[in-house]
């Protein structure tokens, strides 16, 4: 009869492995990230890139990118989760928070702020309904550029995180 003493270390390194199973699963994990979504706006005359994420997340396989001329501004878009418009303009963070302040309408709240970026909350008084939006400003070179979400869009607080910092300026000061 073999003493329980000496089968201890054998089931000990049957119990713990060697560590290869779970590096494989990690790195099969990682192999299956899918690759970034992005578009190159400089056929646009825009310097950036658009990093729109993963098609999964989005649930579309394609996007839209179309100059409006009606009102000067570029539009992104990729399903009811993704839809930005792009204007050249300096962009004017205090303008735009006076303007919510004096809204008679709706009630606002920032829920991020920077010297560059603002997402904030719009609700209207007497209602449960709340829009989340985002405004802004990208230098690159001697351009200033606003992004900001579409207006016409519903978005969630992830959707609106996303489409905030999807912009990357090519050359950015």
């Amino acid at each position: 009869m073999r003493s329980p003493l000496l089968l201890a270390p054998v089931l000990f390194l049957l119990a713990c492995g060697d560590g290869k199973k779970e590096a494989a699963e990690q790195l099969a994990d990682t192999a299956n990230v899918p690759a970034p979504w992005v578009i190159d706006l400089a056929p646009y005359d825009v310097p950036a890139v658009v990093e729109l994420g993963d098609k999964a997340t989005l649930r579309v396989d394609s996007a839209t990118v179309a100059w409006n001329e009606e009102f000067g501004h570029l539009e992104v878009s990729a399903g009811d989760h993704f839809a930005i418009r792009i204007t050249e303009d300096r962009g004017d963070m205090a303008r735009l928070k006076a303007d919510m302040e004096r809204d008679m309408l709706r009630k606002h709240t920032v829920t991020e702020e920077s010297p560059d970026l603002l997402i904030y909350r719009s609700q209207f008084p007497d209602e449960d309904l709340v829009f989340v939006h985002f405004y802004r400003i990208i230098r690159t070179h001697d351009r200033t550029f606003i992004v900001e979400d579409d207006p016409e869009g519903r978005f969630n607080e992830a959707d609106i995180q996303r489409m905030a910092r999807s912009v990357t300026a090519q050359g950015a000061i």
